[in-house]
């Protein structure tokens, strides 16, 4: 029995109870025969449009982009001290934190509005653009340079990321073209080869700029989507060999990627305490700061200046500083919840043949939870350093945008499970 046919027996026998037992009222003239027949189905078309969704994925959401908020302000409130700001306000990352939350809060309620099916259908031409983006920001004059990397293009009043887009874009792509080649993920030539290419293009494009952090984030995401659509398993097997074969040859080639992953295996050497590993043990000597409960709100010693990018890479450890251990674990536990829902949103779509929407919302919880996984690795000396920043909660224009987006279409897909369960049509 289909799920329309299943709900509608029971609309069915509600309404013939109803019609039953509510003559009394329908001649008192309190109720016409569209209310009625909304009460019958036990909806309401205009609000439970706007209230079908998951709460609870929503507020931890709106939890961590109020955090995010007060933990930026605390954190950036010192930099006007040292001479890289000293033309800044000391709230003029704040300011800019709630210019972002605000347009990434409109642009992902636009974003809601958009149907699973329309993100199917432009997926392609969605990677397209970001790789083109990736291009863009390469060039001499338009990408902007930050400590020796070229990753942004100026925007006037912020920097646009190619990378973040590049996110959401490989997201829905590899959920696409899962579905699209879904009788050939067993074949070496047609199913796995195009996507490691593409893969690996965008990872060519993000090594020139170079952001290592963001490349191992996608090839997460790529790699997770085809395993979950189907992929055969040697195939995968022999993807992620070859992955961790070139991460490593990366760093073995590169002079300074393998001096900084010597310091982060003995970051108090001297060697490299006042060197590669300079923000580690500053990172570190935060969270000692905190013990258990922090020691309290804006008390921070670190972000004065002594940890570098404490309002976007290192914010967990102003966090933990600041909120203590209990802190960091409530931050933990909300991520954790994001990722979860992101998974069981995915399968319960999965369960209603819809396969592009079940793959887009894991490859979302992919996104959120290796980020997040390689963000708090880092602050916690359990990974090498990295440009990454702390989902939804980082200072940053481009990643709260792309962040609020990759939510929306997240609470689109859960949307539309529901319409369907209840036999409606999307």
């Amino acid at each position: 029995m289909s799920w329309s046919e299943r709900f509608g027996s029971r609309t069915a026998g509600a309404g013939a109870g109803e019609g039953a037992s509510g003559g009394g009222a329908a001649r008192a003239g309190g109720r016409t025969g569209s209310g009625l027949a909304s009460a019958v189905n036990g909806v309401r078309p205009l609000r439970s449009r706007m209230l079908d969704y998951d709460h609870s994925l929503l507020w931890v959401v709106v939890a961590l982009l109020g955090l995010g908020v007060v933990m930026v302000y605390s954190a950036s409130i010192a930099m006007p001290d040292s001479p890289k700001y000293s033309s800044y306000r000391d709230w003029a990352f704040l300011a800019r934190q709630i210019l972002f939350v605000v347009l990434g809060s409109v642009i992902g309620i636009a974003a809601f509005r958009i149907p699973i099916s329309t993100w199917d259908k432009y997926a392609p031409k969605l990677f397209l653009i970001s790789l083109a983006a990736l291009v863009v920001v390469l060039i001499p004059h338009i990408g902007k340079g930050v400590n020796g990397a070229r990753r942004w293009i100026p925007l006037g009043i912020t920097n646009m990321q190619p990378s973040e887009i590049m996110k959401l874009a490989v997201t829905i792509y590899a959920a696409n073209y899962t579905v699209r080649k879904q009788e050939y993920m067993h074949s070496f030539a047609k199913g796995f080869l195009p996507m490691a290419v593409a893969v690996g293009l965008v990872g060519a494009l993000l090594l020139l700029e170079p952001d290592m952090g963001a490349f191992m984030v996608i090839a997460a995401i790529a790699m997770g989507v085809l395993f979950l659509g189907g992929v055969n398993g040697k195939l995968f097997g022999g993807l992620v060999a070859t992955a961790v074969g070139t991460f490593s040859l990366l760093v073995w080639a590169s002079p300074w990627r393998r001096e900084r992953i010597f310091a982060y295996l003995d970051p108090w050497d001297d060697r490299y305490a006042q060197g590669k590993a300079y923000q580690l043990t500053h990172s570190l000597i935060a969270f000692g700061r905190g013990e258990w409960f922090g020691v309290g709100l804006g008390g921070s010693v670190e972000k004065l200046n002594y940890l570098p990018e404490a309002h976007t890479d290192f914010i967990l450890a102003v966090i933990g500083e600041e909120l203590g251990f209990v802190g960091v674990l409530v931050v933990i536990l909300m991520f954790y919840w994001i990722v979860r829902r992101s998974f069981e949103i995915g399968r319960q779509a999965l369960a209603l043949d819809r396969t592009f929407a079940g793959l887009v919302a894991k490859g979302i919880g992919i996104w959120f939870g290796a980020q997040t996984f390689i963000n708090m690795g880092v602050n916690l000396g359990l990974l090498p350093t990295k440009g990454l920043t702390l989902p939804l909660v980082s200072y940053g224009g481009s990643g709260i945008l792309l962040n609020c987006v990759a939510v929306a279409v997240l609470m689109r897909v859960d949307y539309e499970n529901r319409v369907l369960m209840r036999g409606g049509k999307v």
